[in-house]
């Protein structure tokens, strides 16, 4: 529930390099604006290694290349390229360490503060806090980041990074990093921030469409009391409204405990293909005004139809944009990089064919198609498309959503209630008083305009923000939930930033790390209040719940990466033109792995996520979120969840399989879900 909005969009951009020295200075010759030739390079090197001597030769030779990889004619001739190399070159151990501790203070400070003003810029539109005014958009649209790399390459500071401490390759990462220090893998994490030199203003073009993108998606909101069944009756309780896609899912799965909930199901996949294929009418989207027969697509006001115009591709035209503002930034990159290979071999570090593997792997095992048949037998009817958000398996279900509304209603009436509770949920989580309060104080919760997300403290002594929508009346069973959830990540992002001993750590390998604690909370929102929470993810039929749910978002996942494949074979396609792709690789994903366990072809519900619009090729970190989640879960059996999890939090960003086994004692992998599942299956 939180994607790229709990990290900065500066960080999106400052990702790894991942291709050999000399394939980097090759590559990078090619990028707008490098102003050195291979003799220039030779030149310099040849002077530092007959000043400091043939010994200090490799160092010498990496360092020179990687910084002449983004040496610009503004930066200077070639001549002042040697020259600021011989200046600038550390021989000495000792300055070389009080050099990167330099870096890391400044680091701290500099992208400390981006955070909170980022944070207070778009404070209004993020945060339920009244009107939104004009001007809010304009302050939103102001990223306070967006030159910062760009200036630190113009006064030199970059170069000095990048002449200094190595560029690491993902190879020598998988091969080596077990044996680097801590302050080792604190210097390649350095290195990174440098990894390409974009300029200011197609960065501040990249964070306007994203933040366009977050704002549609954020008011997207249907009015569920105006919502008609074709003979006009009103199935929603009053008032009730909900955001796409989040608020519409998470209703549908809640019906599956209201033995009435089928018809609420039936029309919220209507009111989602009216989503996805653009037929919705415009003014049906955060409208109280009107009532909307979805099954007709007709729309009245005050009993009368009356003519509408449909939304017509706006949906789409906001990825397009997010698409061809990140397309102008490719360039800059080592060998003109797609975000796609950025995204999973830079940024994830877990290149997309293993991620494609494993989430075929799952999709296609005799486990997950006999989860299936389990689901139909516990319906007693035959699967309809939406049962792919079954929740059944699930302790909620023996509860109606009035009853849990109710609650958790009573418990939550405003933001403060859910504040002051902070240190209680800590406790009921096995954490100490003292580490309960330490992390309540790093956590603020604010009132939330989209559906909910955890935004991180960027310097030490930053609060991390809950946010969460809490209606007047009291929060509700979806808001709790997402609550809980965002929750999980604010304690990572607390223990991974001011427990971590090196800034340049801060942080887990990737965001489907801090999914994986955020889900690990998630799991546990029932017995936080009490109630029966007999299902486990890791025994009974929670593992079918677990296997289930993670299938479902493994096909979403893929629906996203082949869409973002699909931009960039076609780069001149019109929002019409990236609709209709959208919408046959969704249904092509659906008949691939859905429609032999459900029988029905073609259904594009797939496509319904809010995040391949606004989030920039998130979702494969949702299903490798659960797949760490159930490994984590399963490690954690018998143990205190509380100290296991600040010991794993504190492990830091190194890579993903390193992080794995350092945590836990294993890689990444699918076969304990698979092999849980299959050990339910065969019992029942």
């Amino acid at each position: 529930m939180s994607p790229f909005r709990h990290l900065s969009w500066l960080f999106l951009i400052l990702i790894f390099i991942e291709c050999a020295p000399e394939k980097i200075m090759e590559a990078q010759l090619m990028s707008p604006g490098i102003n050195l030739t291979k003799t220039d390079i030779a030149n310099t090197i040849d002077a530092l290694i007959e000043k400091l001597g043939a010994e200090n030769s490799r160092r010498i030779e990496r360092g020179v290349k990687q910084a002449a990889g983004y040496w610009f004619a503004e930066d200077g001739s070639p001549a002042d390229f040697k020259k600021f190399c011989i200046a600038n070159y550390i021989n000495d151990p000792r300055q070389l360490h009080q050099t990167f501790l330099r870096f890391e203070n400044a680091f701290e400070s500099i992208f400390g503060s981006f955070a909170e003003i980022n944070r207070a810029m778009k404070w209004h539109l993020e945060v339920d806090s009244g009107p939104i005014l004009p001007v809010d958009y304009l302050l939103g649209e102001f990223s306070p980041a967006a030159h910062a790399i760009e200036d630190l390459f113009s006064n030199k500071t970059a170069f000095v990074a990048l002449l200094n401490f190595p560029v690491r390759t993902l190879d020598e990462r998988l091969k080596s990093g077990m044996m680097w220090t801590r302050e080792q893998w604190a210097q390649d994490r350095l290195t990174k921030t440098f990894a390409a030199r974009v300029p200011g203003k197609i960065e501040q073009k990249i964070g306007q469409a994203f933040l366009a993108a977050d704002n549609y998606i954020a008011g997207y909101n249907i009015h569920m009391d105006n919502v008609l069944t074709e003979a006009g009756e009103s199935p929603f309780p009053a008032g009730l409204k909900l955001i796409t896609h989040w608020g519409l899912r998470d209703e549908l799965k809640a019906a599956y405990a209201d033995s009435n909930g089928f018809l609420r199901q039936q029309l919220i996949a209507e009111i989602m293909e009216h989503i996805i294929d653009q037929t919705i009418p415009a003014n049906v989207i955060d409208n109280s005004g009107v009532q909307w027969k979805p099954g007709s697509n007709t729309v009245f006001s005050d009993s009368v139809e009356v003519t509408f115009a449909a939304e017509n591709n706006i949906r789409y035209q906001h990825l397009l944009n997010i698409f061809q503002a990140i397309r102008a930034s490719d360039v800059y990159f080592p060998d003109g990089s797609t975000m796609i290979q950025r995204r999973f071999d830079d940024e994830r570090e877990i290149p997309e064919e293993k991620i494609r593997s494993l989430f075929q792997q799952l999709l296609t095992s005799s486990e997950f198609k006999e989860t299936g048949a389990v689901i139909a037998k516990r319906l007693g009817r035959d699967l309809k498309p939406f049962d792919i958000w079954y929740s059944g398996f699930r302790s909620q279900g023996h509860y109606s959503e009035a009853e849990l509304d109710a609650i958790i209603g009573e418990k939550y009436p405003n933001v403060a209630a859910l504040q002051a509770d902070l240190v209680s949920i800590l406790k009921k989580l096995g954490f100490s008083k003292q580490t309960a309060q330490f992390l309540a104080n790093h956590v603020q919760v604010d009132p939330s305009r989209g559906a909910g997300h955890a935004n991180e403290g960027g310097r030490r002594g930053d609060s991390a923000h809950l946010r969460t929508r809490i209606p007047e009346g009291g929060m509700t069973y979806k808001g709790y939930n997402i609550a809980v959830h965002e929750f999980g990540h604010n304690v990572e992002q607390v223990f991974s930033l001011e427990k971590m001993d090196y800034y340049l750590l801060r942080g887990v390998p990737n965001t489907a790390f801090t999914e994986a604690f955020a889900f690990l909370f998630q799991g546990r929102d029932l017995k936080l209040l009490g109630l029966d929470d007999s299902a486990s993810k890791i025994h009974g039929d929670g593992v079918l719940g677990q296997l289930w749910a993670t299938g479902e978002i493994a096909a979403v996942a893929l629906v996203d990466m082949d869409v973002w494949h699909w931009l960039y074979e076609h780069p001149e396609a019109s929002a019409a033109e990236l609709k209709a792709a959208v919408i046959d690789i969704a249904k092509s994903v659906w008949n691939e792995y859905f429609a032999p366990i459900i029988g029905k072809t073609d259904s594009p519900l797939l496509a319904i996520y809010s995040h391949m619009i606004a989030y920039g090729l998130y979702l494969p970190d949702y299903p490798l979120g659960h797949i760490i989640d159930f490994q984590i879960e399963s490690y954690l059996e018998n143990k205190n969840l509380a100290r296991e999890m600040e010991r794993m939090c504190r492990i830091g960003n190194i890579t993903p399989d390193q992080w794995m086994e350092e945590a836990i004692g294993t890689p990444i992998s699918i076969f304990p879900l698979l092999t849980a599942a299959r050990a339910r299956l065969d019992a029942k």
